[in-house]
């Protein structure tokens, strides 16, 4: 597979990511969470202020897989680190050690901007990504609880910061 080419996205390439965003939510059974539109993902990628970054896989020509990360930072450790928001490689693709590639880009890139980790979250049920990312030696981090706020959750929370004053 020497024709695997990783590149970071451009703007002409927001329509092929959100096509293998779909794809990824139909794999994870999340079709139905899925609101993000094309000019949307442009804006977090490519607006005034990006928040985020793709790089994309290919084999010759053809798209074979993307992976969405940004910067987190760690209080800790006083330093940057980079958060895998989603890798995905198209099921035609797989076993071919795109998704290895992809995910060696992204360390190679951590690493190269003086962040000192690289975290990702994985679903409990995706039994075949744990084994992926074990044999990589990753490690769970099953001590941590991630907690979400969204929707009216959120937006009782955030009224409370108007109402007290807060600016």
């Amino acid at each position: 597979m020497d024709q695997i080419r990783i590149v970071p996205a451009e703007a002409g390439d927001v329509a092929v990511i959100h096509e293998m965003i779909g794809a990824l939510a139909d794999h994870l059974g999340l079709a139905h969470e899925l609101v993000a539109t094309e000019s949307d993902l442009h804006d977090a990628l490519f607006g005034a202020r990006p928040r985020a970054e793709v790089v994309l896989a290919y084999v010759g020509d053809a798209p074979a897989g993307f992976a969405l990360f940004y910067n987190n930072y760690s209080t800790f450790r006083g330093r940057c680190g980079i958060h895998l928001e989603d890798l995905y490689v198209l099921p035609v693709w797989r076993g071919k050690r795109i998704g290895r590639r992809l995910l060696a880009h992204i360390a190679r890139l951590t690493l190269e901007r003086g962040c000192s980790r690289l975290e990702w979250w994985v679903l409990a049920t995706d039994e075949r990504a744990s084994r992926f990312y074990a044999q990589l030696g990753a490690t769970a981090k099953d001590e941590w609880t991630v907690y979400r706020l969204k929707g009216d959750s959120l937006g009782r929370l955030a009224e409370e910061s108007t109402e007290a004053g807060a600016v």
